[in-house]
């Protein structure tokens, strides 16, 4: 409708309210019942009530019914009341670093043969972060080159290794190559027969479902000049066959491939194995003869779990946090079953802030795993690092973000952080030799 049709209808209308409130009076009685409406002189009259009061003028003394009282707009809900965090005693006087001591007694062995060391962890060390400063400050003391195992289809890229994957000599995005399985991944990753190699993950060559599988390039080139390394390994089926020229590995035939590494002969070898989104909880699905078998002819000494972080952000009960860390006692003892002559270093989460009211806080649970996880390794006679308290305890994590050393999300390492505390830890552990011999006491 045109504006002016509506300014019309609004005049008309106007006029015959106006014109029934000259005629009629301001009241009638219909059906019984009264009804009213303004008369046009109380529309236009403007009144102004006197409401000062005159030495005359009296106060009624009639007492006013209480009004009642306004309804909330909108629900008040109440706050949860705190969760009620359990004390954790732990004997903090106890140098855990006591427990390395198999790991520090094969040091000065390292310039006659391999010294290995493994190191799990969830997405805070992707793309070898915290790894590869363990790697460096260990190498540059007793020996070894090159970054250590990894998958032959590298999904992930990580900061020392740039990989190119080829089948049949065409390039292939990773995740299109061979049929990948992971402990820690999807259903439909997981195999029955639990036989997922040392990473935690292995590859199908000539799988039915990837064609061209049969016949696979990886081309490995180290990122840094300080990664060199004098000899490629394949861990692989028998069935497997392959070659290697410079940065790059040939395998062609039908069977399951494990891992490839670049190493020495000799020396420190850090393996970096990230396992995105994982609690920890997955080494008792892992086939225990796989992992006896690697940790024993390679020589590994050394075994980091850095583990505890997913479980925050989801969980806000201390017994489900509890129940958590005592999930990871039991593998921390599958492991240590499967590797009787290594040392094994727990790495516990950092601190973790979320938002709540408008400001930054540490998740109320971090604390409480940090300690839990401290008292059960110390009881299974195994390391711990915490890197909650090397950070500076609850809230630390809102300084780290405003120097630029973690994300946004107030939970994972920027690369710089993550260079800070791979360094912390490799500096922690070497603090416990002197002139190249082990020096803690219990």
């Amino acid at each position: 409708m045109k504006p002016e049709r509506v300014l019309l209808f609004i005049v008309c209308v106007m006029a015959v309210l106006g014109a029934l409130c000259i005629v009629l009076p301001g009241q009638l009685s219909i059906g019984g019942k009264e009804v009213r409406w303004p008369t046009l002189a109380e529309v236009f009259e403007k009144k102004h009530p006197d409401i000062s009061i005159q030495p005359s003028d009296t106060i009624p003394e009639t007492p006013e019914e209480p009004e009642e009282p306004e309804q909330p707009d909108t629900v008040v809900v109440e706050k949860p009341k705190p969760v009620v965090i359990p004390k954790v005693e732990v004997n903090d006087s106890i140098d855990s670093r006591y427990f390395l001591r198999a790991f520090y007694e094969a040091l000065p062995q390292a310039s006659e043969r391999v010294v290995r060391v493994v190191h799990y962890g969830d997405s805070q060390i992707e793309e070898d972060r915290m790894s590869q400063q363990i790697r460096e400050q260990l190498q540059s003391r007793f020996g070894g080159q090159g970054v250590g195992l990894m998958p032959l289809a590298q999904t992930i890229p990580t900061v020392t290794m740039k990989q190119e994957l080829y089948m049949n000599g065409r390039r292939v995005n990773p995740n299109a190559g061979p049929r990948r399985y992971m402990v820690y991944g999807i259903r439909d990753m997981q195999r029955r027969d639990s036989h997922y190699g040392v990473m935690g993950q292995m590859a199908v060559m000539a799988d039915s479902l990837v064609r061209g599988s049969e016949a696979v390039q990886a081309v490995c080139v180290p990122q840094s000049e300080k990664v060199h390394y004098s000899r490629w390994r394949v861990f692989a089926d028998s069935t497997i066959h392959y070659d290697f020229s410079g940065d790059t590995a040939y395998l062609w035939g039908r069977g399951a491939v494990y891992g490839l590494s670049q190493e020495s002969a000799n020396g420190v070898i850090v393996d970096n194995i990230p396992m995105r989104g994982c609690m920890g909880l997955v080494f008792t699905k892992i086939d225990a003869m796989q992992l006896s078998t690697f940790y024993r002819e390679e020589n590994v000494k050394l075994i980091i779990m850095q583990f505890g972080g997913n479980a925050i952000p989801s969980n806000e009960k201390p017994t489900t946090i509890s129940a958590i860390v005592y999930g990871l006692r039991d593998q921390i003892r599958y492991i240590k079953r499967c590797a009787p002559n290594a040392s094994i270093l727990f790495i516990g989460p950092s601190d973790m802030i979320r938002m709540t009211d408008g400001e930054w806080e540490t998740y109320p649970l971090v604390p409480y795993m940090d300690r839990l996880l401290k008292k059960i390794t110390m009881e299974e006679g195994v390391a711990y690092f915490s890197l909650f308290q090397w950070m500076g305890g609850s809230g630390s994590m809102i300084r780290w973000r405003e120097l630029g050393l973690a994300g946004e999300d107030g939970v994972h390492f920027h690369r710089s952080g993550a260079r800070k505390a791979g360094n912390a830890v490799a500096e922690w552990m070497l603090e416990g030799m002197e002139n190249g011999q082990w020096k803690i006491e219990n």
